[in-house]
């Protein structure tokens, strides 16, 4: 008791000798309780057996071992912003200042970047991760295979199969037919599962690179971009209209929710905020059926319905021929005769003709066809990753295929977004770098006081070891301006921030392109408008302007059309042109300055300060892209906020508009092309290849005209105004370096690099999935036609199937899982973008495929029809051996029509063989796996070792296709579908 005491006292002694951060009041009751509670409970533990302690939820009040020195806990935290009670907020020191000050944090510099203080961070208080739901599991994908009702009727076969089979002929020989039905079953199962769990996996990564949402926060006095999971609790976050917000916080500071930029403090972060419990609760399930998968499915349930009616003649045929004596054993014997033939024969018999039908069943219907889908959508997502497209909706990357139309912004798409001030009007005369000092005093301060306040950007000394003294941060229009202003004028951001208060905020939109600041100067309280935007905008707000010595003179007619050309002579060398104007304003213009809600920025009869030209460079590279996609069918239309002499610039540099073009049908500006009529729109549409002076309402009035043409429309947008064009279009492009958050999450694609090229890209990456769908389509449909075809004929003749159902089951895996991973993951080539694009009517499966599928299912049929007849008196073999050559021939033909399957059009089909590794790899195993089943497979596959002359046999008449292949594709098709010619036919 006595160590157990002292132990306590220590304890006391530690906690009595803590910090104090209390009253004088609160600590003697501290010390109180404290005395009270360890002296009681080492005395009453003393006298009673302890009992084992479980391990439970706990809270710690007070830990006297803790680094951190944060005033303030989680739960309180998680209650005020759960309540939203401001008087609570009150009882702190400040409010808001007084909760930052809690977390040890400071409203304008935010916290310390170092690894020490966010990881004690993250301890305290979490970190912004959420509990994501469990990702499927293998076991999901085998049960799901199980649901399928063929695989479970061909499951009750071979178990019938093997009761009686044991039964009849003994475990040693009786488990063979039975067991082998199993086995395929599970190869099938196997393989399916394998490659959806796969696919699953893949799908989960890329949701990952998508919720990983950069975000703008300040630490030490910094503004930088973090993970949203890095964010931390005492963070201050500066928020942009489109942002996310990333976590639970408090407003700090702001013009009203309207404006451009606002900051919050984060006070929880994780499962303790409203994101993290509702992202928590949303699984990522990639159940989305594309466009291309639902005209797939209802390919199959055609195609499965005509194999059902098959199965079900062959069932009918084989049980009439089977119970009226017409067949026979391999040693000639009736197999019924009456009430001889037992029970357990007769069983076995019937099972193995339904095990038959069945299996034909199996086979006809292409299962593979949806597989096929997903594993081209999921390789051509990785592989467009690696190109700087993530895919965010699975049905773009198909749709993105048949695109006919391109709208694209042209800052940073077309453009480098590397802006640079090149040209500097004051008054009516330029001035050149150096010049600037002869500038009048005072008109340059005005100009350093309107960029200064009038901006969403920043400029923070460099910690980094690079050329430049300063960073800037913002949009690159911003940090163009700021860099100048810094860099040429002298502008001390810091101080000139200092001296005014910001008494209303106008904040830049699409459709005034402007921005403006009110402010009042601490040392005079005089009070400036400042304005900011494009140049002719701003200048039709002007009655004067400085000239370089300071002096104001009156903005006449004259006088404005000077400006104007200056203004069109800068567009004309591709320069966005800005001008800067301000105005003093009178205080009682203003009324009440603390209900500023009533307070605007005074915007006419303004004074012209300056006008600058900025520079942004063309894309490297952008004129060869935007020349491939008009070779490639697709219209590549410009849509842009600069005025018609800028845009026309451009179009002409990037090529979207020719010499030779009509400009007056061609380029147009918002808003002419809104006030058209509806009709008018309809009409033009297509011609116009430029939209100046365009709102994001312009661009979405454009995508739906053109949709109403019948276009399938891509269309690029980096604003959150851009949304509703970008889900309106059939393929949304956001721009995942300028793009805000709610563009990002409005479009199916983001282009990672912001470059136009990299849609060209995505363009052929999306005919590639069209075309390696039509590749397995063309592949499958010759083995479907082919097995029914032979099965019907057989079976009605013969009665019997010469396809066993382990063998029907090795060519339905063969066609579905490695034919699908042959086919599905072919790379795009050149040749996809010399065709012309597929568009909303083109069938899927064109003239080209029929000619190609059925002459190759007519030769298969011929060839293993006549071996089935004529096989046994023409090569002298016993009718087992002539079974195997047919079960042979027929999946080496498959393998050999596999390469006429890789091009549809081409005739030489081994071009580019060797760079297909997957492909070579692939038909590798199958010819591996086919000898096997052939040559050591014996019970398992029902087949007969082959020698080499009959190998020789099987594989010369399955190379035959190769040439048929080549001769077929001399033959001319229509471009008109073949359904229209039976359309035609029927009405006449």
């Amino acid at each position: 008791m006595t160590l157990t005491l002292f132990t306590n006292m220590n304890h006391i002694d530690t906690l009595l000798n803590a910090p104090n951060t209390y009253t004088t009041h609160n600590q003697k009751r501290w010390h109180n309780a404290f005395i009270t509670i360890y002296c009681s409970r080492a005395f009453i533990s003393h006298f009673t057996n302890k009992p084992k302690i479980t391990s439970t939820p706990s809270f710690t009040l007070l830990d006297i071992n803790s680094p951190h020195s944060f005033t303030i806990d989680q739960l309180t935290l998680i209650h005020l912003l759960k309540h939203k009670n401001i008087e609570t907020l009150q009882k702190y020191d400040g409010g808001v200042q007084g909760i930052a000050a809690s977390l040890q944090t400071n409203t304008e510099f935010g916290i310390h970047h170092d690894s020490e203080d966010i990881a004690i961070r993250k301890q305290v208080f979490g970190s912004n991760t959420y509990n994501k739901p469990p990702s499927k599991s293998f076991i999901h994908f085998v049960l799901e295979a199980f649901k399928d009702v063929t695989i479970l009727i061909l499951l009750v076969c071979a178990s019938l199969s093997l009761v009686f089979g044991i039964k009849e002929h003994g475990i040693k020989e009786g488990w063979y037919d039975g067991g082998s039905i199993f086995l395929a079953v599970f190869i099938v199962i196997s393989m399916s599962s394998i490659s959806n769990f796969k696919q699953n996996k893949q799908f989960d990564k890329l949701s990952q690179v998508s919720n990983d949402i950069q975000i703008d926060l300040v630490r030490s006095g910094r503004r930088q971009k973090v993970s949203i999971f890095e964010i931390v609790v005492g963070d201050i976050v500066c928020l942009k209209i489109g942002d996310q917000v990333p976590a639970d916080g408090l407003f700090v500071d702001g013009h009203s929710l309207r404006v451009d930029e606002s900051s919050m403090t984060v006070t929880s972060v994780g499962m303790n905020t409203t994101w993290g419990q509702m992202m928590s609760s949303i699984s990522n399930d990639n159940d989305e059926e594309t466009p291309l998968q639902t005209r797939l499915n209802k390919l199959t349930s055609s195609i499965g319905k005509g194999g059902l009616a098959v199965a079900f003649l062959v069932l009918v045929v084989l049980l009439i021929r089977y119970f009226t004596g017409n067949t026979k054993t391999d040693n000639g014997v009736r197999e019924f005769n009456g009430r001889k033939t037992s029970f357990d024969e007769v069983m076995n018999a019937v099972i193995g003709i339904i095990s038959d039908a069945v299996t034909i069943v199996v086979v006809a219907i292409p299962e593979g066809l949806p597989l096929a889908v997903t594993l081209t959508l999921a390789y051509s997502m990785k592989k467009m990753m690696a190109d700087q497209a993530m895919v965010r909706k699975l049905s773009a990357c198909e749709t993105m295929g048949s695109a006919t139309t391109i709208c694209t912004d042209k800052t940073g798409t077309l453009t480098l977004n590397q802006m640079k001030v090149t040209k500097f009007w004051l008054g009516l005369e330029p001035l050149e770098d150096g010049a600037y000092l002869n500038v009048d005093p005072f008109v340059l301060q005005l100009i350093k006081e309107g960029v200064a306040h009038n901006t969403t950007g920043g400029v923070h000394e460099s910690k980094s070891v690079s050329d430049s003294k300063f960073e800037f941060s913002g949009s690159p229009t911003e940090k163009a301006i700021l860099s100048w202003a810094v860099l040429e004028l002298n502008m001390e951001m810091e101080t000139l921030t200092k001296s005014c208060s910001i008494l209303q905020v106008e904040t830049f939109n699409s459709k005034k392109k402007r921005s403006g600041v009110l402010l009042k100067r601490n040392v005079d309280n005089k009070i400036n408008a400042h304005w900011k935007g494009a140049a002719e905008m701003v200048l039709r707000m002007c009655s004067k302007y400085y000239d370089a010595y300071g002096i104001v003179k009156y903005l006449d007619n004259e006088t404005m059309s000077k400006f104007e050309s200056i203004i069109q002579g800068m567009a004309a060398s591709s320069l966005r042109c800005i001008a800067f104007a301000y105005a003093e304003v009178d205080v009682q213009e203003l009324g009440d300055e603390r209900e500023n809600s009533g307070i605007v920025v005074k915007d006419n009869g303004l004074t012209l300060l300056g006008l600058v030209g900025i520079k942004d460079p063309c894309r490297p590279g952008v004129k060869t892209a935007v020349e491939a996609c008009q070779h490639a069918g697709v219209n590549v239309k410009m849509i842009t906020g600069d005025n018609i002499f800028t845009a026309k610039a451009i179009a002409f540099e990037c090529g979207i508009l020719q010499a030779n073009q009509d400009s007056d049908e061609t380029v147009v500006e918002g808003e002419q092309f809104r006030n058209f009529t509806h009709e008018e729109r309809l009409e033009k549409v297509e011609k116009i290849s430029v939209m100046a002076r365009s709102s994001p309402f312009d661009k979405l009035l454009m995508v739906q005209c053109l949709k109403e043409k019948g276009h399938v429309v891509a269309v690029t947008g980096d604003g959150t105004n851009d949304a509703p064009a970008l889900k309106e279009a059939d393929i949304g492009l956001s721009m995942g370096i300028q793009g805000t958050e709610v563009a990002k999450e409005s479009s199916d694609i983001v282009i990672l690099d912001d470059n136009f090229a990299s849609i060209v890209t995505v363009l052929n990456w999306g005919r590639c999935v069209y075309n390696n769908i039509q590749k397995f389509i063309q592949f499958q449909l010759t083995v479907n036609v082919a097995a029914l075809v032979i099965n019907f004929v057989a079976a009605v003749s013969a009665g019997e199937v010469p396809l066993t159902a382990v063998q029907l089951l090795w060519v339905n895996l063969i066609m579905d899982t490695l034919g699908a991973l042959a086919l599905a993951t072919e790379k795009p080539t050149k040749e996809l973008m010399d065709q012309k694009p597929v568009g909303r009517t083109k069938p899927l499966i064109t003239n080209i495929m029929w000619r190609n599928l059925l002459s190759q299912a007519i030769y298969q049929i011929v060839i293993l029809l006549t071996l089935q007849f004529k096989g046994e008196n023409i090569f002298g073999v016993t009718s087992k051996v002539n079974d195997t050559l047919i079960f042979n021939t027929f999946v080496l033909c498959q393998v050999f029509n596999e390469f006429n399957a890789r091009k549809l059009e081409k005739k030489n089909v081994f071009e580019g063989i060797f760079k297909s590794k997957l492909f070579m790899g692939i038909v590798g195993v199958t010819l591996v796996l086919q000898v096997v089943m052939v040559e050591f497979l014996k019970k398992f596959a029902d087949t007969e070792r082959l020698n080499w002359r009959e190998w020789i046999i099987c594989i010369g008449l399955a190379s035959a296709s190769w040439p048929i292949g080549f001769v077929v594709k001399l033959i001319p098709v229509s471009d008109k579908p073949l359904l229209d010619f039976l359309s035609v036919k029927k009405r006449l």
